[in-house]
């Protein structure tokens, strides 16, 4: 009699491949590993695949998600200027619905009941996976292994996979917890859980030191067009080779760390460390195109939608009626912000050094206290009037009634 098909979120760490070998032994299932590519460091996905395979997983396929990531992720990401709590832009909460999209179709494709992820029971992304994986199908039962098993901590998991002939490429030695995509990376665990404790050398792998970074400052003009960079430095390029390029720059002059402490959507602080050099300078960079190109009312409310928007993308609700009416409004906002930006790098620093645009509301002449000033100062004391009576009113009301001195 054939077994029940299970469709698993496979990464090739230590969590996901021992959930590979659990799936076969604890449910009777057989495993179809999925491996999304969206642009993380690896040695090769084929040796993945062969680690899935070598485990127990009947198949494992590697879906590359990296163009849909940046077109349909990453460029919503941008519109929203999406950092949580103001300062995390959203690397792992922006590639879990990604990759549970392809998971809900893999499991349509091969009849699979069941949805399984290698996630903690304390994290975030159990609740990303499983809210998108509910939103697309419902009727599709999700599994859970970490919040199942009695494998309490990465050194039970280790012994265990040890005694199970499962190999993982963790450590004891090495026990951090890494997550990322061409977004960024995000690091965890082992020393890092004591906030006091300095990030150690080896957990940055795309910055450089910002005391070893050079000694001249690196200019660099970001164009943009409709919201999306274009061009670096005067070569046309998509957005993905953008990001890339400016991981690359601002990477080198020792821009793009985040040393944090962050709160999960289950209620625990976390102390996280995040590595996003070109998304952090990109963010920067279309922010400010945005303050030049934005109208003043749309630009004052945007950092509203904006927020509740990075927090709604954070707690997993991607596929939500809520934050796609927020895609909407922000769709709407990049028509124009449309130019280019220069930017300053200099030992970990990066400054908005220069703005232009077509579609640039800012007009000099209107700014201007030189020659060519265009402003009328005559309309002044009549706008001055206007906006003051609401308080004169009232101010002549509360003295009229001694409540005031």
């Amino acid at each position: 009699m054939a077994k029940d098909k299970c469709v698993l979120a496979y990464s090739g760490g230590l969590d996901t491949s021992v959930c590979i070998k659990w799936l076969m032994d604890e449910k009777d299932l057989d495993v179809i590993a999925v491996v999304g590519e969206v642009g993380q460091e690896h040695q090769g996905l084929e040796q993945i695949r062969d680690r899935a395979l070598k485990v127990g997983a009947v198949e494992c396929r590697i879906v590359d998600m990296r163009e849909e990531f940046v077109n349909e992720y990453c460029t919503k990401a941008l519109a929203a200027n999406a950092k949580y709590e103001n300062k995390y832009p959203l690397l792992s909460a922006l590639s879990r619905p990604i990759i549970s999209k392809h998971l809900v179709d893999i499991a349509h494709e091969t009849g699979a009941k069941y949805i399984a992820h290698g996630c903690t029971g304390k994290g975030n992304d159990q609740v990303r996976f499983e809210t998108s994986i509910a939103a697309l199908d419902p009727t599709i039962k999700i599994i859970a292994p970490v919040r199942e098993w009695d494998l309490y901590t990465r050194e039970d998991e280790m012994d265990w996979a040890a005694a199970h002939g499962v190999e993982v490429p963790a450590t004891k030695k090495s026990p951090y917890s890494i997550d990322d995509n061409l977004w960024g990376r995000a690091i965890e665990c082992g020393v890092l859980e004591d906030p006091w404790n300095l990030p150690p050398a080896d957990i940055w792998t795309s910055t450089v030191n910002p005391e070893d970074a050079p000694d001249t400052p690196e200019i660099v003009e970001l164009e943009f067009e409709g919201g999306i960079p274009c061009a670096v430095n005067g070569e046309k390029m998509t957005y993905h080779e953008a990001i890339l390029k400016m991981n690359e720059i601002a990477g080198r002059n020792g821009f793009g760390r985040l040393d944090m402490i962050e709160n999960r959507l289950i209620g625990v602080k976390s102390r996280e460390c995040y590595e996003l050099p070109g998304p952090l300078a990109i963010i920067k960079a279309h922010q400010a195109l945005e303050y030049m190109c934005l109208e003043r009312e749309v630009l004052h409310y945007k950092p509203t939608i904006e927020q509740a928007w990075a927090t709604a993308v954070y707690n997993g609700q991607w596929f939500s009626p809520l934050k796609i009416a927020f895609d909407a409004f922000l769709e709407s906002t990049q028509t124009c912000v449309t130019g280019t930006v220069r930017l300053k790098f200099y030992k970990g620093n990066c400054d908005v050094t220069g703005l232009k645009s077509p579609f640039s509301l800012y007009d000099e002449s209107l700014a201007t206290y030189g020659e060519g000033d265009t402003f009328d100062r005559n309309t002044a004391k009549g706008f001055i009037d206007c906006y003051d009576l609401p308080v004169k009113v009232w101010a002549t009301n509360r003295r009229q009634q001694g409540l005031s001195e």
